[in-house]
């Protein structure tokens, strides 16, 4: 269905079933996912978010400045970068780390051409550290990086089956949606992506599907095009 996909996952989804740090088998898991899409043929650029480790915006509440507290939160999404790579070589999974922010001795800096030569050479390509810069968020990072790669759409993988009007968790009467326009998310304010992601998306044509990662064998049924979850576009 898709030549290139940009694969979001957030920070929490590592964390399996706890509020903090990374769970083995839920990483293991989400690697054994993402081996079978490479081995179908499609690119796969990966993004991963850091709350499972540290979320920027909490860090004023301890007094940490905002700036601080980002780049904690771009470190963040480093280290879960360097477990998925872990992972998923050793399932035989060729990777590069690649990072918005320098560290040399641990990951590749993001330069586009390279990137590109990677996802055509069948590599799975992590892009962490997100956009580099303090005050954009993870989902901003996937937008862009989508559009600077030429991702065909957003795979954004989280805890709920699709977007719905309310918290499922919270309201039983929640409705979910099927599909939606960039334009409904923001004027409905639907806490999906930021405002400044969605309209990446649809300045450049990228859909965006939202899915649970949590049943196994969803990834995949997205990347063939089955009606799950809800798509943006």
């Amino acid at each position: 269905m898709y030549k290139r996909i940009l694969l979001k996952l957030s920070g929490e989804v590592l964390a399996g079933g706890a509020s903090f740090g990374i769970d083995a088998t839920a990483i293991l898991n989400l690697a054994k996912e993402i081996k079978s899409i490479r081995d179908a043929g499609v690119e796969i650029g990966l993004i991963i978010g850091g709350g499972n480790i540290h979320r920027g915006v909490s860090g004023e509440s301890w007094g940490i400045s905002r700036v601080t507290s980002d780049h904690m939160g771009m470190l963040g999404t480093v280290i879960n970068g360097l477990a998925m790579q872990d992972a998923l070589e050793g399932l035989g999974v060729e990777t590069r780390l690649c990072s918005a922010v320098t560290l040399k001795s641990m990951t590749e800096p993001f330069i586009i051409r390279k990137v590109s030569k990677h996802l055509s050479k069948g590599r799975v390509v992590i892009l962490s550290g997100g956009t580099g810069n303090p005050y954009f968020t993870t989902d901003t990072a996937a937008a862009l990086r989508a559009s600077e790669i030429g991702a065909e759409i957003i795979l954004k993988a989280t805890k709920v089956d699709g977007i719905y009007d309310k918290d499922p968790k919270k309201f039983s009467d929640a409705k979910k949606f099927n599909k939606l326009s960039y334009t409904e998310i923001i004027t409905s304010g639907l806490k999906v992506m930021d405002a400044t992601a969605i309209t990446l998306c649809q300045d450049n044509k990228i859909k965006i599907i939202v899915f649970n990662t949590l049943i196994n064998g969803n990834m995949m049924k997205v990347v063939q095009g089955d009606n799950i979850g809800t798509l943006v576009e």
